[in-house]
């Protein structure tokens, strides 16, 4: 890497020496024996290769030196007036010294890039750190982002699966809702049927002879818990008595009560009777 600095800048300076020491002996060789023209272009050129070594010396050693800079760029400077004043003074091709004027300015610029570049660079065991360090971070960054793209697509995944789930128990509801909603009404028009005991009771007569079941089907509605029956006290009360009670608990409020508020009532107040018989009882007052 140092090669690709300091090779430019080398070849810079000798082209510009080159140039600046031809054009002084061919501008004052005419004025002047060409030896006094070549002692004059020579230290110009001395000058400014004595002071760029001596400001590579003290780069090398870590310290600068505005004077020596200013003293070199000087001789650059000078180097530039030459050739700009040769070019502006020929007559011919001008155009093309003048075009090649720039060099001892250039090379003093890659000079400056160069101590640049020197002030700025590392050695190849800290680069190889560097490296180490930027492709640790670029394969962290990699897989934090495999692994959030991996949470982000499973975390997709359950949702989907919850909310998939959670449509079929609420479709599964709804038809066990419906199923069980129309049964209880079936049973519920059943139930209030006028002939449903009397029909009830001419089927199992030939299956159960002399014996008359009292038929009760099951009503919809919230269970709800009743007093203990007191053993042995079922029949406590005659049919009259019994009849005229629930007929009471009935009529106690408007409007009047169903037979399950009645019979939770009736065993509340502390009456006892079989539930077929309370059943009854409502049956025959009603």
């Amino acid at each position: 890497m140092k090669a690709k600095t300091v090779l430019p800048a080398v070849a810079m300076t000798a082209v510009s020496m080159v140039l600046t020491l031809a054009v002084v002996v061919m501008w004052l060789g005419s004025a002047m024996p060409w030896i006094v023209a070549l002692v004059v272009g020579l230290g110009i050129d001395g000058g400014w290769l004595a002071t760029l070594a001596y400001e590579r010396r003290l780069s090398a050693q870590g310290d600068h030196s505005r004077a020596v800079s200013a003293v070199g760029w000087c001789f650059g400077i000078v180097a530039t007036g030459v050739l700009v004043a040769h070019a502006l003074l020929a007559e011919e091709s001008s155009g093309a010294w003048l075009a090649v004027a720039w060099l001892p300015l250039a090379a003093k610029a890659l000079w400056l890039v160069h101590g640049l570049w020197e002030l700025t660079a590392l050695t190849p065991t800290a680069l190889d750190a560097i490296k180490g360090i930027q492709q640790e971070a670029r394969d962290e960054a990699a897989v934090a982002r495999a692994r959030l793209r991996a949470e982000a697509a499973t975390e997709e995944t359950r949702l989907t699966a919850v909310t998939e789930a959670g449509a079929r128990v609420a479709r599964v509801q709804a038809k066990t809702a419906a199923t069980l909603a129309g049964a209880w009404s079936t049973l519920e028009s059943a139930r209030q049927g006028e002939d449903t005991g009397r029909a009830l009771t001419s089927v199992t007569t030939r299956v159960t002879p002399d014996v008359t079941p009292a038929w009760e089907l099951p009503v919809w509605g919230p269970v709800e818990p009743v007093a203990a029956l007191p053993a042995g006290d079922g029949n406590a009360l005659t049919d009259a008595a019994l009849d005229v009670l629930v007929d009471e608990i009935r009529h106690s409020e408007t409007p009047t009560l169903s037979y399950r508020e009645m019979a939770i009532r009736f065993r509340t107040a502390g009456h006892s009777a079989s539930e077929m018989r309370l059943r009854a009882a409502w049956k025959r007052v009603v």
